[in-house]
């Protein structure tokens, strides 16, 4: 991505958030849970499936708000999240996934959207980060990243700092 579509997307007046995640990376994801086969699985913004349809059982739900199956209404509990999350609504989106997860949460965000705050918001929720990859899909915005927040440990694999330095 050139830094003239970089600014045309920090410019721009309405969210975009459809980007479609590569199915051999939505794998590549979905593969660094740790998972039982009892586990039921969550994809919140299924879209065309890249998650959805390459969890590992079928004991799995899905929500996708252009078909009026929105998941900040969704109300059953789950064990693992794995998803590509609208970032227009990330705040929102991790309070309710810190809701309805029993297990682990797994995030694909831009890395600049991992920030301590956020980090902190799923510790105080008593999930710790288990896993983070960064990766570069052509033509999304910046780097990415795919990170888990799991129940199962007590401790972040990634330190952070919340402190302003001037």
């Amino acid at each position: 991505m050139n830094s003239k579509t970089g600014h045309k997307i920090k410019k721009r007046t309405h969210a975009n958030d459809i980007f479609i995640t590569p199915l051999k990376l939505a794998k590549l994801c979905i593969d660094r849970h740790s998972y039982i086969d009892t586990d039921i699985w969550l994809d919140s913004c299924r879209n065309n499936g890249s998650f959805y349809n390459q969890f590992p059982n079928d004991n799995k739900d899905w929500c996708e708000i252009l078909d009026n199956k929105d998941f900040l209404s969704y109300n059953k509990k789950v064990d693992i999240i794995s998803q590509n999350p609208p970032y227009s609504m990330l705040s929102k989106w991790i309070d309710k996934c810190i809701e309805i997860s029993r297990k682990e949460i797994g995030m694909l965000i831009g890395i600049h959207n991992l920030t301590p705050k956020r980090i902190e918001t799923f510790n105080n929720a008593g999930f710790f980060v288990k896993s983070y990859i960064f990766f570069k899909v052509y033509q999304w915005y910046g780097n990415s990243c795919y990170v888990i927040f799991s129940k199962e440990i007590t401790k972040n694999s990634i330190d952070f700092n919340r402190t302003i330095w001037r």
